[in-house]
C-alpha cells in the first residue's frame, strides 16, 4: 500500500525551518550587534543589518577583558572533563560487562544515582571537599586514635590541609564523576557479539589485550560522541567555576562573559557590541568542534542506541 506522505512531509519541512528560525536568529542577532559600533547602537539602538565594527570589536575584547585567558582556562578544564569522563566511563563499563562482579547491577544503579545528584545540588558539599582533599585521612587519624599518640609525642595532633580551589584540577575534578558515559559504553557493550570473547580467547588475547586491541577500535564512535557531549558540558559549566575559582586568571569563559561591565551602575547604556563580539568567541570553539565531528558524533549515538 502506497500512501501519500505529501502533506506530511510538508508539515516536517514547514517545523524544520520553524526550528531553525528559532536557533539561528538570536545567532543571527549576536553577529550583528557584535559588527555594530557602540556609538551607532547608542544613538539607533539594535539593527538588523551588519555593520563593519566586528573586527574592532573583536581586537577590544582580547584588549579590553580578559577574555583570552579565561578561554584558554575554558578549553583545558572542558579538554579535562571531556578526557577524564570517557577513559572512566570507558573502564567502568568493561568492568560492569565483561567481569563477574557480584554486585554489578548494584554497583552500576549506584553509578546511575550521579546522574541524578548534578554538582549542582551538591555544591556545598563538594566545594568543602575540594577546599581540602585531605579532610578524610584527618578523619582517619582521629577515628583510629592516632592523632592522640601523635599529640603525645609532637605536642600537637596531626593535621593535613591540601586545597585544589582554584587550580585547573580543582575546576574539572568534580564534573568528571557522571554516569552517563558508563550508562552508553555499557548499553554499546551489551550490543557486541559474545563470540567476540569467546574469540578473543582462543587467540590468547588476556582481558587487557580485548581491551586494547578489539574493544577501544570498536568504541571510536562511541569515544568522539562522549567526547564531544562531555566537552559541551564543560564549557558550559557556569555555578561550580563560579565558586571555585577566586581570581579572574582563573576563571572560565563563561564567567568572563557574565562578568563583562554592564554600564556605570545602570546610567549607561551597556555595551552590547563588545558583549555579543565577546560571546561570539565563547561560542566559536563548541561550533567548531560540533562542525568538524557531527559525522561521528551521529554515528557513535545511533550505535549507542542499538
Amino acid at each position: 500500500m502506497v500512501e501519500n506522505t505529501r502533506t506530511i512531509d510538508m508539515s516536517a519541512t514547514v517545523t524544520l525551518i520553524i526550528g531553525m528560525l528559532f536557533i539561528l536568529g538570536p545567532l543571527y542577532l549576536m553577529v550583528v550587534t557584535a559588527s555594530q559600533s557602540y556609538q551607532q547602537v547608542a544613538q539607533h539602538g539594535l539593527s538588523w543589518y551588519p555593520g563593519s565594527a566586528l573586527w574592532h570589536n573583536l581586537q577590544r575584547v582580547f584588549e579590553e577583558t580578559q577574555l583570552k585567558t579565561q578561554l584558554f582556562n575554558s578549553v583545558v578544564v572542558s579538554l579535562i572533563v571531556a578526557a577524564g569522563k570517557c577513559v572512566l566511563s570507558f573502564m567502568a563499563a568493561f568492568a560492569l560487562v565483561y567481569f563477574n562482579i557480584r554486585y554489578a547491577a548494584l554497583l552500576f544503579t549506584l553509578i546511575l544515582i550521579t546522574i541524578m545528584l548534578p554538582i549542582d545540588i551538591r555544591i556545598v558539599t563538594t566545594y568543602q571537599m575540594a577546599s581540602n582533599v585531605l579532610a578524610p585521612v584527618n578523619s582517619l587519624l582521629d577515628i583510629s586514635g592516632l592523632n592522640a599518640v601523635i599529640a603525645r609525642i609532637w605536642g600537637k595532633p596531626l593535621y593535613l590541609e591540601l586545597s585544589v580551589l582554584n587550580t585547573y584540577i580543582g575546576l574539572a575534578a568534580p564534573l568528571i564523576a557522571h554516569g552517563t558515559g558508563t550508562f552508553l559504553f555499557r548499553q554499546f557493550f551489551r550490543t557486541l557479539p559474545t563470540d567476540l570473547v569467546k574469540a578473543a580467547r582462543m587467540d590468547g588475547a588476556g582481558p587487557l589485550r580485548f581491551m586494547v586491541d578489539i574493544l577501544l577500535p570498536l568504541s571510536r564512535p562511541n569515544f568522539v560522541a562522549l567526547f564531544i557531549l562531555m566537552f559541551l558540558g564543560g564549557w558550559t559549566q557556569y555555578l561550580w567555576p563560579l565558586v571555585s575559582s577566586s581570581t579572574p586568571d582563573m576563571q572560565t569563559a563563561v564567567i568572563g562573559l557574565a562578568r563583562l561591565s554592564p554600564g556605570n551602575g545602570g546610567e549607561q547604556l551597556p555595551d552590547f557590541p563588545l558583549i555579543m563580539a565577546a560571546a561570539l568567541l565563547v561560542c566559536l570553539i563548541p561550533l567548531i568542534l560540533i562542525a568538524v565531528l557531527q559525522r561521528y558524533m551521529v554515528r557513535g549515538l545511533v550505535l549507542t542506541e542499538k
